[in-house]
């Protein structure tokens, strides 16, 4: 038999949605970060949230 084709399954699979809207100016500053971070801009504002998170994890 041949081997699965397509993606592998993921321990923790990104399976939740989000919708948001910003302004034109939100978008252009997310979009900003991403380029010269070199990474996507669902991964910076993952990195934002991780930020805030330990932000209030030290209070």
């Amino acid at each position: 038999m041949s081997p699965k084709m397509g993606q592998k399954i993921k321990d923790n699979p990104k399976n939740v949605r989000l919708d948001l809207r910003l302004t034109k100016q939100e978008a252009e500053d997310l979009q900003y970060c991403a380029d010269k971070l070199e990474t996507s801009r669902t991964d910076v504002i993952n990195r934002g949230v991780q930020k805030i998170k330990k932000e209030i994890d030290k209070k």
